[in-house]
């Protein structure tokens, strides 16, 4: 599983590590990291020419101790120095020791448009409320150049903790990170300026707690539920589907596709789209009479494609199994409905749809993503999927964050959602914990999407028939390893 760690939470682990340490070692560490990752991009560092935005603070010195080393390599290099007096005297020191160069920002934009590399050095992980406008005028010119650009830690103009980008940001190639990767390089939308990922590894030691946790392949396989031989479609779990309308009856066809391939061993329909959902899937188990008389279920999916039909949604609410809401049910449960329940709530809005609920505007929810989650989750007493580029799972108990590391722009499709909302549902129904279902469901619909599309438009229900392979891919991993 990848983790990410707040600031404080890092800051500490370096200041234990530097007291067991010789004076400078966890700096030289880092350099030697963010050198060999800037040597690997560039391919070939002779003549290079390399141009370091060096700010004040430790980044900064990482900037100009890697610069040193790759100007021993036979490298061109240039460091702009924003704050000269405050800069790192013993990396200035190493860099003009290996043949490396100095100056102030005057020149900076023309070197910048020379350059093969830049490596933005200028603000660390504790910057706050977005560059000065000296810095801002650099990010500016190495967005307008054709270099490769490495962020230091992460790119400056993000903030760390909670990915927020409150003016003009560094958009990065790379980010080499150190110790731990930091919340800002997974959320977007700081996450769409650090470019590819590495994390160097300098010896840190962490707590327990991070703030988010991304699943990985091995992660999801664990969770995924296997039947046994012992197992009947009932022992497997039974996913009620309370979807559609006279006006939407595709949202329950698409419920029920996602739900059909979620682990649950049987999908009960309720709702007026009963024909459709059985010309397309003959195996579901059709009811016209309602939740409560629909028979026996372990979870219900309730709100995608429902219109206005807020008695459905009380009803389903008012059942004593683990409910995920979405959709038209999200604007039709109320608050103290969902607060009030006993057993576990999944809520799944996007952008908008979390934005009505929490009285902000859809930009304050894009801009806040990771606030915004936590905010729903606590207000309404559910885990809480928000939908998006980078798609999290918070619980209202508190604790990490999941952030989803799967998907593809081409999910930005009608109906996407709701397979989404069957899938996890199944999954809920299955017996996953409503955290996992979110999760997992999440990661699943993010990789059946990149099959899906491959590169090209596809539809909601191209979606739906590579989440089997999506699983298979996953399982693969448990298999190898078993």
């Amino acid at each position: 599983m990848r983790t990410a760690y707040s600031v404080e939470t890092v800051r500490s682990a370096e200041r234990s590590l530097m007291a067991r340490l010789p004076e400078g070692a966890l700096m030289q560490r880092a350099a030697a990291g963010l050198a060999a990752a800037c040597a690997q991009l560039l391919g070939r560092v002779y003549g290079r020419r390399i141009v370091l935005l060096v700010g004040s603070g430790d980044n900064g010195g990482d900037a100009l101790y890697a610069g040193a080393r790759l100007a021993r390599r036979g490298a061109g290099v240039t460091a702009v120095l924003l704050a000269a007096e405050r800069a790192h005297a013993g990396g200035l020191a190493a860099l003009r020791r290996a043949g490396g160069s100095v100056t102030g920002p005057g020149p900076a934009e023309e070197l910048i448009r020379r350059a093969d590399l830049v490596v933005d050095g200028i603000v660390g992980i504790g910057g706050k409320g977005g560059l000065r406008p000296d810095a801002a005028l650099l990010a500016e010119s190495v967005e307008r150049s054709g270099a490769a650009v490495v962020a230091v830690d992460l790119p400056s103009g993000v903030d760390a903790d909670t990915g927020e980008v409150p003016g003009a940001a560094v958009r990065a190639d790379l980010t080499v990170t150190f110790g731990t990767h930091k919340p800002g390089l997974l959320i977007d939308p700081a996450r769409e300026y650090a470019g590819s990922v590495r994390l160097v590894d300098i010896g840190l030691e962490l707590p327990d707690g991070p703030e988010l946790e991304a699943l990985q392949h091995a992660d999801v396989a664990r969770l995924l539920p296997v039947p046994g031989a012992e197992s009947d479609k009932y022992r497997r779990g039974v996913v009620g589907i309370a979807a559609g309308s006279a006006r939407y009856p595709g949202a329950a066809v698409l419920a029920v596709a996602g739900a059909l391939r979620g682990g649950a061993g049987a999908v009960r329909y309720v709702g007026p789209a009963g024909d459709a959902v059985l010309a397309r899937y003959p195996e579901t188990l059709v009811s016209d009479k309602g939740p409560k008389q629909a028979g026996r279920v372990q979870a219900w999916v309730v709100g995608p494609g429902a219109g206005d039909d807020a008695a459905v949604v009380a009803e389903v609410l008012a059942a004593d199994v683990p409910v995920l809401v979405d959709a038209d049910g999200l604007r039709l449960a109320g608050r103290d409905a969902v607060r009030g329940r006993t057993a576990p709530t999944l809520m799944t809005p996007h952008a908008g749809e979390a934005a009505a609920l929490l009285g902000v505007s859809r930009e304050e929810v894009e801009r806040t993503r990771l606030a915004s989650v936590r905010e729903l989750a606590g207000r309404y007493g559910a885990t809480v999927l928000l939908k998006g580029s980078t798609t999290l799972v918070a619980d209202s108990e508190g604790g990490a964050v999941r952030v989803n590391s799967t998907g593809t722009s081409w999910l930005a499709t009608a109906g996407s959602g709701d397979v989404l909302s069957g899938l996890a549902g199944s999954l809920l129904a299955a017996g996953l914990p409503a955290l996992d279902a979110g999760s997992v469901a999440a990661y699943l619909h993010g990789l059946a999407g990149r099959y899906a599309a491959d590169g090209a438009p596809m539809g909601a229900h191209d979606l739906a028939e590579t989440i089997p392979d999506a699983w298979r891919d996953v399982r693969d991993v448990r298999d190898v390893r078993d």
